[in-house]
């Protein structure tokens, strides 16, 4: 009798061995015993929150998690990580977090796990331990690494993951390196709350939840299974909790969006906030025509009678990662409007030629460009060009005026454009923020919001995040920061000289140049492309713009 209930118990285990290779989720809840802080080990009583994504890592090959602070997930992770090594022969569990003591912190909550089961259940023994990894007999691995630049390069690993990805530094550089381990049939899971838009984990967690035309959830277009979860999901959680935990973190509105709401648009330190930003999207609008080199820019409105227009510009060397970028602001209107938009690799000397021909297609409108370092080969140009209105910043802070003309006498050696500093920079990005805010600003580019998504407070410097550009923003930025000066343009003396001579041109051919050349060029991406006119150029050379002026220096004089 004795003999039959010994084999009996044996079957039992046998048994229990089956069913917990089968369900992880029998195997954690029934065997597996956590460290609690004041009572010590206790056994791991999931929530269903819990379940689900267990069930979720074993049923889909790539998973990521964007979730809410204090809601077990890690040693969720952790107990996934043992059973995958018990129950399963040579698997190599790699899991990156943050820093060394998060990554030591992981594997002790695997050994002590591991460490709580019954004897009768653990069929492979534990071979091999350090502060970094878990070897078992069956020839499975569980090991836990900080990040490196060659953090699990070269590695077969069957399952890989990554512990608050979102908050790792260089984590673009990272998952780089880390994706041909993937290319091999490994899974992985990236588990964080989120950190702002525009980083490695908010493009994957995008691409994941990108199924605009699907109403059924699946994985993403990056084969990624997408899970969401944000404080409420806990059933212990109430909104005591919540305010309490909110008073944790001060209160910080980007501190909650991140630690609890699982908002990446509000957690990051994004240089624009939620509003303003959901306000640029509603701005959105497609061009109603492309025109340039390789038809860069785009046109939302073609130049109005008697309107005034600001040309702002971001001057680049044309062969590196910067692009040259400018905005055509239409001064007349109020909100002020974004009417054109260009973002380009050209030569800098060949930009200054664009932007005198794009000035004077729209009622020659004033130029302001950034002369730092390859602007100065633009400055020389537009200088050598003789265009009417571009921006001396010491003519300038005399007369606070845009399109006041200027005697040869007064410009001297001096050089036209914008000279962006330590000190003008964070001016002219604070007034673009204020504009934006205040719907000063009405701005209609999708390649300009993009570029906002990822222009963020690092520090306490707004910039672009790493291998991201933010040469529409700083073009803007230049644009705003003249605005403020539309109303101030003189109504006077330079239009009425602009007035005499162009009411000239009947009589002389020599003066018609001045006229703004605004025929129109190639069609919008979705009408035929096609030239209309826009493409040709007839302006003076800078010999004859020299003598017309001189020609005229008493209609400027007074």
């Amino acid at each position: 009798m004795a003999k039959s209930k010994k084999i009996e118990r044996k079957a039992d285990q046998i048994a229990e061995i089956k069913k917990c290779g089968l369900e992880p989720i029998y195997f954690i809840k029934k065997y597996v015993r956590i460290s609690h802080p004041t009572k010590g080990p206790i056994p791991f009583q999931t929530y269903p929150y819990q379940e689900d994504c267990v069930n979720d890592f074993q049923q889909h090959r790539l998973v990521i998690c964007n979730k809410s602070r204090q809601l077990g997930l890690s040693t969720v992770a952790a107990a996934y990580s043992l059973w995958l090594a018990l129950f399963r022969r040579e698997k190599n569990v790699l899991v990156i977090a943050t820093k060394l003591e998060t990554a030591k912190l992981f594997l002790r909550k695997v050994k002590g796990m591991f460490d709580s089961l019954p004897e009768w259940l653990v069929m492979p023994t534990l071979t091999g331990e350090s502060v970094k990894e878990l070897k078992f007999s069956n020839g499975s691995v569980v090991k836990a690494i900080p990040t490196s630049q060659d953090a699990g390069r070269g590695e077969a690993v069957s399952l890989l993951i990554v512990d608050e990805a979102a908050h790792i530094d260089d984590f673009d550089e990272l998952w780089t390196g880390l994706l041909p381990m993937l290319s091999t049939g490994g899974n992985c899971i990236l588990i964080s709350s989120p950190k702002g838009v525009g980083n490695q984990f908010y493009n994957i967690w995008k691409m994941a939840t990108d199924r605009s035309t699907e109403t059924e959830k699946k994985e993403g277009s990056n084969g990624f299974w997408s899970i969401e979860l944000p404080w409420t999901v806990h059933p212990e959680h109430d909104e005591e909790w919540f305010k309490a935990q909110s008073a944790n973190l001060l209160n910080n509105p980007r501190a909650i969006a991140q630690e609890l709401l699982c908002s990446f648009e509000s957690s990051g330190f994004s240089f624009l906030d939620k509003d303003s930003y959901t306000y640029l999207l509603n701005t959105i609008e497609s061009p109603i025509a492309r025109y340039g080199p390789n038809l860069e820019m785009d046109i939302w409105e073609y130049p109005a009678s008697n309107h005034k227009y600001l040309i702002s510009a971001d001057v680049a060397r044309g062969d590196a990662d910067d692009y040259s970028a400018f905005h055509v602001l239409d001064l007349s209107v109020k909100p002020c409007s974004v009417v054109a938009e260009y973002k380009g690799k050209m030569q800098p000397d060949k930009f200054a030629e664009f932007l005198v021909e794009i000035g004077r297609k729209y009622n020659d409108a004033f130029i302001v460009h950034e002369k730092n370092s390859a602007g100065l080969v633009t400055s020389f140009k537009l200088k050598d060009l003789k265009y009417p209105y571009v921006f001396y910043s010491d003519l300038f802070e005399k007369t606070k005026e845009l399109f006041k003309l200027y005697m040869d006498t007064e410009i001297g050696e001096l050089q036209p454009g914008f000279t962006t500093s330590v000190k003008t920079r964070p001016e002219i990005l604070a007034k673009l923020e204020a504009s934006i805010r205040n719907r000063q600003l009405r701005c209609r580019s999708k390649r300009l919001t993009d570029e906002f998504q990822t222009f963020v407070i690092i520090g306490d410097k707004p910039k672009a995040q790493k291998n991201c550009n933010d040469d529409l923003v700083m073009s803007l930025a230049i644009g705003s920061a003249f605005v403020e000066y539309a109303e101030k343009i003189s109504s006077n003396n330079n239009d009425m000289a602009l007035a005499l001579l162009k009411a000239m041109q009947v009589k002389s051919k020599s003066m018609s140049s001045i006229m703004p050349d605004n025929s129109f060029g190639y069609q919008g991406a979705d009408l035929p492309r096609k030239s209309s006119g826009w493409g040709t150029s007839t302006h003076q050379t800078p010999k004859e713009n020299v003598e017309m002026y001189k020609m005229f220096d008493w209609v400027w004089k007074n």
